[in-house]
């Protein structure tokens, strides 16, 4: 079934945030409340856990498969006859058939993304992905950085110079066969809020769904109270289980993105997978990982990708003029400690009283 999935389709965005199962452990005192079960397989190039309360309403795992493979074969840059595979392969763009609801929900979401960070998250950065080394042709590490292929890589780049599209139905058209879009930041979230939509559907109210350390959770865990999340310590060498903060989710997503983990290193040089619009360059700054909190994943995903591309200052000011998204910023002090700042919106997780 993921078969045609690489291993690193979403390598344009890479996110930690683990789940602290001590939400999943019952109290000895607390009453128990519902049955609590989980689960899992992979999409995406990662792996997928869905915990949920009460009884399973009948064939969730093969929906799941079923609704995430869709997603995929709308989204998907790893699958050569995926939806964006067309629309990249084309020479001038195509229109977009009814039925291709995930490709136009990424591509929307892109869209306003795009302007509201004033371009700091563009999904045309694609081809700058693949000549990084990042994206979905050859993983080959930059040896020599050609200015002059970057330079004519970046004319391909913008997502408001490059796209033109209309609304019912979706119409997207191309100014050169070259450009390409990637929703690898976006995607993943989608994903999630996705799955959240087929819970409550069932009548489902108290889940946790993670999709690669994208994560969203409503109603209550089996302790009978909010489920916790562990926002990783974003240091190259920190375990997979070494957390920086704890912090409880309310009916409400988290992604993280970070550029500690994926990245190669030439003569001394780290080169990330975050690839700056505005530059063609990856992106390497202090700040080492950007947390979002957002009641929908794929929102907090594009804008955790935004604010990695912004750095610290510009992110947090535009977080601050945000009344619907929470940030906490990890960056890197000079004399190598971890140093983190968050929105006012979070002191009572990170300073309780």
């Amino acid at each position: 079934m993921f078969g045609k999935q690489h291993p690193g389709w979403f390598s344009g965005s890479i996110f930690f945030v683990v789940w602290v199962l001590l939400s999943g452990c019952q109290s000895a005192e607390a009453p128990q409340r519902q049955t609590y079960q989980t689960l899992e397989g992979k999409t995406m190039g990662t792996y997928y856990r869905i915990t949920f309360g009460g009884q399973d309403p009948g064939g969730l795992q093969s929906a799941f498969d079923s609704l995430f493979v869709a997603l995929n074969n709308e989204v998907s840059t790893y699958i050569p006859d995926a939806l964006i595979s067309q629309f990249n392969q084309s020479d001038s763009g195509m229109p977009l058939p009814e039925s291709a609801l995930h490709f136009q929900g990424n591509f929307l979401l892109a869209a306003e993304v795009f302007r509201q960070t004033a371009g700091a998250f563009d999904p045309t950065v694609m081809p700058l992905v693949n000549y990084w080394g990042f994206g979905y042709t050859e993983k080959k590490p930059v040896t020599a950085v050609d200015s002059a292929k970057i330079r004519e890589i970046m004319g391909w780049v913008g997502f408001d110079a490059v796209l033109q599209y209309e609304v019912s139905p979706l119409v997207i058209q191309k100014t050169a066969p070259a450009v390409q879009l990637d929703f690898s930041a976006c995607a993943k979230g989608y994903g999630v809020d996705l799955a959240g939509h087929l819970l409550e559907s069932r009548g489902v109210t108290d889940y946790f769904i993670d999709i690669g350390g994208e994560v969203l959770a409503k109603g209550l865990s089996s302790r009978g109270d909010a489920w916790n999340v562990g926002i990783q310590t974003p240091r190259e060498d920190a375990g997979v289980g070494e957390v920086q903060a704890v912090v409880p989710l309310e009916n409400l997503a988290v992604a993280t993105s970070g550029n500690y983990r994926n990245y190669y290193e030439v003569e001394g040089r780290k080169y990330s997978h975050t690839i700056n619009p505005f530059t063609g360059f990856p992106e390497r700054s202090t700040l080492l990982s950007v947390s979002v909190f957002h009641a929908s994943c794929a929102v907090a995903d594009a804008y955790a990708t935004a604010f990695m591309v912004m750095g610290q200052e510009k992110a947090y000011q535009m977080a601050l003029t945000r009344e619907d998204l929470e940030a906490y910023f990890i960056v890197a002090n000079p004399d190598g400690s971890l140093g983190e700042t968050y929105t006012p919106g979070l002191k009572a997780y990170f300073s309780p009283e």
